[in-house]
């Protein structure tokens, strides 16, 4: 059973406008969420790495995305 703190009216509301929107509609929100889930992993990185250039910071995001463990040095 999942933890939620949107009681059962919200998430009902919630499904029915995301059943309403057209696929396109979907996927921008979805598209918009990833963008802003990088920007925060960038913010943390920023935050924690200030000697870390662009690239590095791109790196580090898709090693977090798609690999369990650091990447490997002929990648970078």
């Amino acid at each position: 059973m999942a933890i939620s703190d949107t009681s059962p009216e919200i998430e009902a509301m919630q499904i029915r406008i995301i059943r309403s929107m057209t696929a396109e509609q979907r996927l921008l929100i979805a598209v918009e969420m990833s963008l802003f889930s990088r920007e925060l992993m960038k913010s943390a990185m920023r935050r924690d790495h200030p000697e870390w250039t662009e690239k590095e910071m791109r790196i580090e995001i898709l090693r977090r995305a798609f690999l369990p463990a650091p990447l490997p040095a002929w990648i970078r």
